[in-house]
């Protein structure tokens, strides 16, 4: 007798989701597009730093640009997970490749998802300066649909 999907994924831990930020004009989402892969490195921050640390290859993150635009343009797929962050000379810093997925259809912006009462819980919204932030699967699915609207 086969198993169904449901019971082979019954063991698997879920997929998470994330919101990645970096500024577009140090690397945004045409430089990772042009890269094919790239590291996400350079976090200094101990909670954002644990969310790096926390990724699994195959997870999805949003690709917030920040400063300019403050907005999320696209989607990527964690495509190494733990490792070392490359431009920490004590190794004690986390970093993690990414792959793009696809860009948006239409970009959401921060002004939006602040101004919706479904996403005041979001990290991004609660602690708006963490550059690598968890998303819920609800919020994900939510942002998504703005997406298209």
């Amino acid at each position: 007798m086969t198993k169904s999907a449901e019971e082979k994924d019954a063991g698997k831990p879920e997929a998470r989701y994330w919101l990645m930020k970096s500024e577009p004009d140090a690397y945004g989402w045409d430089d990772l597009v042009a890269e094919g892969e790239g590291t996400w490195d350079g976090v200094r921050n101990h909670r954002a730093a644990n969310n790096l640390r926390a990724m699994k290859k195959g997870d999805k993150a949003f690709f917030y640009h920040s400063n300019e635009g403050l907005e999320i343009v696209g989607i990527v797929t964690i495509s190494k997970p733990g490792l070392k962050d490359p431009t920490d000379p004590d190794g004690k810093w986390a970093a993690v490749k990414v792959k793009p997925v696809k860009k948006l259809k239409r970009p959401v912006t921060l002004k939006e998802i602040k101004a919706d009462p479904a996403l005041a819980d979001m990290e991004l919204v609660r602690q708006s300066r963490l550059s690598v932030a968890e998303v819920r699967p609800a919020e994900w699915d939510y942002i998504l649909e703005m997406a298209k609207r």
